[in-house]
């Protein structure tokens, strides 16, 4: 008897190829030729798994997320308070290898989502979920005292969320612009803006240095 397939082993093979190539060339590297060649598979074949090329460059970007979400559940794992909000703002952060992998994936899903519209709002759905999740946290934090600052709630979570955006920008194409030292400087001067006493900004540096 024939060997039955398994289609959804098949389409994460797809996406991680897709996600090496975004890695390596960038969204042009992507093709969908290039995509089959280097998945194993015939021209045309990919059709049997993805409807189409943008259902393919949202898988990679889930794959990204899906890391993302590994290394912060891993990051804060154990933290409360401003000790998991820097966990979290640093997990977000280009400070590593694959972390900058993943920004050039991020690229990519940002530029096809000018042309889609169903990508676009994937997006605003991650980033709608994304400021509710930071905006409460540090609700917590402010709560226990750690927060200080006059700003806002919800100006805050979208400062580290633009900061976030425009580190993941620059380390794909100016990271001397994002070096990973610069980042940990800037995230102790978004702490500071949120008034965090001195000796809780300490700890949190600490820990994070070593």
């Amino acid at each position: 008897m024939p060997k039955a397939i398994d289609h959804d082993q098949r389409r994460r093979e797809i996406i991680d190829v897709t996600w090496r190539l975004i890695v390596k060339g960038g969204l042009e590297a992507a093709t969908m030729r290039e995509i089959a060649a280097e998945a194993g598979f015939a021209n045309g074949a990919l059709k049997h798994y993805f409807p189409g090329k943008d259902d393919i460059i949202t898988g990679a970007y889930q794959l990204s997320m899906d890391r993302v979400i590994s290394r912060l559940t891993s990051a804060a794992q154990g933290l409360e308070g401003i000790d998991a909000l820097r966990a979290i703002v640093r997990g977000t952060l280009p400070l590593d290898q694959e972390s900058r992998e993943s920004a050039r994936v991020l690229l990519a899903f940002w530029e096809r989502g000018l042309s889609s519209q169903a990508i676009k709002d994937s997006y605003e759905e991650h980033l709608a979920s994304w400021r509710r999740d930071l905006t409460a946290l540090i609700g917590v934090c402010r709560r226990q005292g750690a927060i200080t600052s006059e700003t806002p709630d919800e100006t805050i979570a979208d400062e580290l969320i633009l900061f976030n955006i425009g580190a993941t920008v620059l380390s794909a194409i100016g990271p001397s612009y994002a070096r990973p030292e610069m980042l940990e400087r800037m995230i102790d001067d978004q702490f500071a803006k949120m008034g965090v006493p001195a000796e809780l900004a300490a700890v949190g540096s600490a820990q994070h240095a070593s």
